[in-house]
């Protein structure tokens, strides 16, 4: 099982997810008519899609709001779980910009720098109960099913978090992504080729608000509790490498890095990420956000090698094209794509 969060280079993990049991012809728990689980309604077996009781799966991946209990009914009981966290005060930034246009809460805040006036101020700006407002604090505590409105020194959070330290048996680390990696491949068994990716659903750099460091201090201690999540799971994966050997995970990036550098020169034009709008395949073109069109995307060579061709396509392949190349039927997310292209 993986649990997505949201803005934590999740949608790469999905990709290599995705080939894998594709690959191995794995049996996908898939959500119904959109590409997550009902968010932000809390998980229920019964939103899988063609879900019959005690059918069992090999591989759950997309969003959710996590629940446990529902969850295991789906899987084996030596199921694997795993997850992804990222520093809290960069997700808050990603996850401003990326969905500020989706929360009521930040439209009627003035000045070009919005992120900053919500941090000088942000109870001026937010209430709990508001439309969509998880997005504005502490979402990771959010998307594991917890009270996203809970503070920092609240005794509760450490013993949600300790909670989580005895569910999941592997937590990765979005800024040493190669390093999660390499744990995840060694705690699965897997090989390097399994491992090798195309960093999705990025954000062009001038989408990105670079943070004084007073900024940072304050969106990290309005992110208090993901803030305390973050630092504990960063501790034990730490722990994990060096019980792995600093030197043996050095040789093994850098592994890594050498077959991605080959399949970015076999697959990518320019071997590297383009724009939106330059995107020439429209089966290659990310979700974009309300309003805007930040998230990169890649166009794929055109003289490939023929044995080479399948797998660049799908490295390069965002989600929801691929849910759909795996079955899923998306109307749900195709209309409000079509209304949100259409109308915003």
């Amino acid at each position: 099982m993986f649990m997505k969060t949201h803005k934590t280079a999740s949608s790469t993990i999905l990709n290599i997810l995705f080939r894998f049991g594709e690959k191995h012809k794995l049996k996908f728990a898939f959500p119904d008519g959109r590409n997550d689980f009902f968010y932000p309604a809390p998980f229920l077996r019964s939103q899988v899609k063609d879900y019959k009781p005690g059918e069992c799966f090999n591989i759950v991946c997309n969003h959710m709001r996590f629940d446990h209990e529902e969850v295991a009914k789906l899987l084996p009981p030596d199921a694997m779980y795993i997850t992804i966290l990222r520093d809290p005060v960069d997700l808050f930034e990603s996850s401003f910009h990326y969905y500020h246009r989706a929360v009521p809460l930040t439209w009627r805040i003035n000045g070009e720098n919005k992120l900053a006036e919500f941090l000088n101020n942000p109870h001026s700006f937010y209430s709990p109960a508001a439309y969509n407002s998880f997005y504005l604090k502490n979402l990771l505590f959010f998307d594991f099913g917890f009270d996203n409105n809970l503070e920092a020194d609240e005794p509760c959070v450490m013993r949600f978090i300790d909670n989580l330290s005895k569910r999941f048996h592997l937590v990765l680390i979005a800024e040493y992504f190669e390093e999660s990696l390499i744990l995840l491949k060694d705690t699965l068994c897997w090989t390097m080729e399994d491992i090798l990716y195309f960093k999705l659903n990025a954000r062009k750099s001038s989408s990105v608000s670079r943070l004084t460091p007073e900024m940072r201090a304050k969106a990290l201690q309005w992110n208090g509790a993901d803030g305390k999540l973050y630092q504990h799971f960063n501790a034990t994966f730490w722990v994990r490498v060096e019980a792995y050997g600093r030197e043996r995970m050095k040789k093994e990036v850098n592994e890594l890095r050498r077959r991605n550098a080959e399949m970015r020169a076999i697959c990518i034009e320019g071997e590297h990420a383009v724009e939106a709008q330059k995107i020439q395949d429209r089966r290659l073109l990310p979700w974009q956000p309300v309003g805007e069109s930040s998230i990169l995307g890649y166009n794929m060579k055109r003289d490939i090698d023929p044995k080479f061709r399948t797998i660049c396509k799908k490295m390069l392949t965002p989600e929801i094209q691929y849910l759909s190349d795996l079955g899923v039927n998306l109307w749900l997310t195709r209309l409000w794509g079509w209304l949100k292209d259409t109308f915003y």
